[in-house]
Order: C-alpha cells, then sequence, then structure tokens
C-alpha cells in the first residue's frame, strides 16, 4: 500500500512567479504541483478563480527542505 502524503500550498502569485519558484525547487529535486482554477475553469466551461492568482503546492515531508529556497525566492522575488 502507498504511503498518502498531504500536499502543503507553499506560494501564491502569478503564473511567471510560481514557474520560477517551482523551477528552483526541481533543482533542489522538490517536485511541485501547480493549481490555476481559473484556466481549469475556463476548460471545463465555467470560471473558478482570478487569473492572477495560482497555487504553488509541494508534499509535506519536503517542506523542511524547501523553507530556505521559498524564503529566499520571496527575498529576491517580491511581488
Amino acid at each position: 500500500m502507498e504511503e498518502q502524503t498531504e500536499l502543503i500550498k507553499v506560494f501564491t502569485g502569478t503564473e511567471i512567479t510560481v514557474g520560477l519558484l517551482k523551477s528552483e525547487l526541481e533543482k533542489a529535486g522538490i517536485v511541485g504541483l501547480v493549481q490555476d482554477d481559473f484556466n481549469s475553469g475556463i476548460q471545463a466551461g465555467f470560471f473558478a478563480g482570478t487569473p492572477s492568482t495560482i497555487d504553488l503546492y509541494i508534499q509535506q515531508s519536503e517542506l523542511t527542505r524547501a523553507a530556505p529556497i521559498v524564503k529566499g525566492f520571496l527575498e529576491i522575488n517580491r511581488e
């Protein structure tokens, strides 16, 4: 049986900034999951979310490793 891990939201921002942070996390071997309710809603035929609000999630077990990367990213890229 697979162990289930909880996803934790670590950042919300524009598509560009989320993509940049996701790339930084991936360099450290941390997989990020992007949730874009606005574009998902359009594809499904209804509207949800806002165009500039995209969430980035990681596995809770990666939070300790990800925290300094996210903190450094926020210090450099204040929106």
